[in-house]
């Protein structure tokens, strides 16, 4: 466990997420004001809705909205974009 809570702060601080320890490994637990916004990542994700909707586009793919509760995976080394009309609250597990 670390002693101490990472913040990280993207997009002009329309998204901001604080970094834990969880009993699956390092995570974040994030909002994000409406707007859209494109993230890469470095290991693959495993994103959960908590709060609000989030549209999202994988792989250049169809987008696809997700609710609270509701959750998708991201691939290392990958880029996606996201989109919401009202604030999101979410958790994502790194592997």
């Amino acid at each position: 466990m670390s002693d101490t809570i990472s913040h990280n702060s993207y997009f002009e601080g329309k998204v901001q997420s604080l970094g834990l320890d969880t009993p699956h490994g390092k995570a974040t637990v994030g909002v994000m004001l409406p707007g859209k916004y494109k993230f890469g990542t470095s290991t693959k994700e495993h994103m959960v809705i908590v709060s609000g909707v989030l549209n999202v586009n994988l792989h250049d793919a169809e987008w696809k909205l997700y609710r609270a509760q509701e959750s998708f995976y991201v691939d290392a080394d990958a880029s996606f974009y996201v989109s919401c009309d009202e604030d999101v609250a979410y958790i994502c597990y790194y592997s």
